[in-house]
């Protein structure tokens, strides 16, 4: 075992969980808004991670989701302070929890030199141990996010994802090689498996959200030893004791699983104003998704 397969079993040993915690900050419900988006996002953070050292609180990965950073740019006014956000907060995890892996989550997706646009924005820009891809370009899209990194690097292409609508496509039955049905996602989840054979950083994201299709999936992916990103935890709905239930009664080896939640550790109040006990609030929620997941 090597590259990424390696740091994700590490980091599950060292944080003792195989939690993920989002971090996409909404700026409408900080605790304090001075009016400079870059300098809340960061205060808010780094008290936040300050309280989780101080609590002995790590999970084993983080993910910040780009989409959350980008909108707090305005690039035609030459306002970058979400993408300056991000690269704060990322130095701050360097500092604080080295060693555990971040996973960029941009969906990512195109082929050829486009993709490797979207790798080296993901690994040598923001200098991410992981990203979020789409598959549905094949071979083409995928490739390039591995070519110059060998495994090095994690690379979760979306297989069952967590959101209701996810059943329109991805639960379509197709016909498969010896003309049996079979829902898309299975066709998906095996040709995942049959590029962690030359890709080994390769994963997929599957949702929480539907305990069969995740055990069908970890099943069938576990015999691979395919990196699972298990979104849905938390505020839709899903429960990480369940879901790290379902992945033991697979034998799927869960060092390799990252069972995400994110507004419900990072903004469980949902709405403007915060609660003076904010603090309190976000350390109870992490410290509960650690305590679901440990290993």
């Amino acid at each position: 075992m090597s590259g990424y397969k390696l740091q994700l079993k590490e980091s599950a040993e060292r944080a003792g969980n195989c939690a993920c915690m989002g971090l996409d900050p909404q700026w409408d419900v900080l605790p304090y808004r001075s009016g400079n988006i870059r300098e809340d996002v960061v205060r808010f953070f780094s008290e936040l991670f300050e309280a989780m050292v101080k609590a002995h609180l790590s999970p084993a990965a983080f993910k910040p989701n780009i989409g959350y950073y980008h909108a707090l740019d305005n690039p035609r006014k030459g306002e970058f302070e979400g993408s300056l956000a991000l690269a704060d907060v990322l130095n701050l995890l360097a500092q604080l929890f080295p060693g555990i892996p971040v996973i960029l989550d941009s969906k990512r997706g195109d082929i050829a030199r486009s993709s490797a646009n979207y790798a080296h924005e993901a690994f040598a820009i923001w200098q991410c141990d992981a990203v979020t891809a789409s598959p549905y370009m094949g071979t083409d899209s995928v490739s390039p996010f591995d070519e110059h990194y060998e495994g090095s690097r994690g690379i979760y292409l979306l297989n069952r994802t967590s959101n209701p609508g996810a059943k329109d496509l991805q639960d379509l039955s197709i016909v498969d090689d010896s003309g049996d049905l079979e829902p898309l996602y299975m066709a998906v989840a095996r040709k995942i498996a049959q590029w962690s054979l030359t890709f080994e950083g390769i994963g997929a994201v599957v949702g929480a959200t539907s305990l069969q299709e995740l055990k069908q999936i970890a099943a069938y992916l576990g015999t691979y030893e395919v990196p699972l990103l298990i979104p849905g935890v938390g505020s839709q709905g899903a429960s990480a004791q369940k879901t790290l239930h379902v992945l033991q009664s697979t034998l799927y080896p869960v060092q390799n699983a990252r069972i995400n939640s994110s507004s419900a550790l990072t903004h469980p109040w949902k709405q403007a104003p915060a609660p003076e006990n904010w603090l309190d609030l976000c350390i109870a929620n992490i410290k509960n998704l650690c305590e679901e997941t440990a290993l």
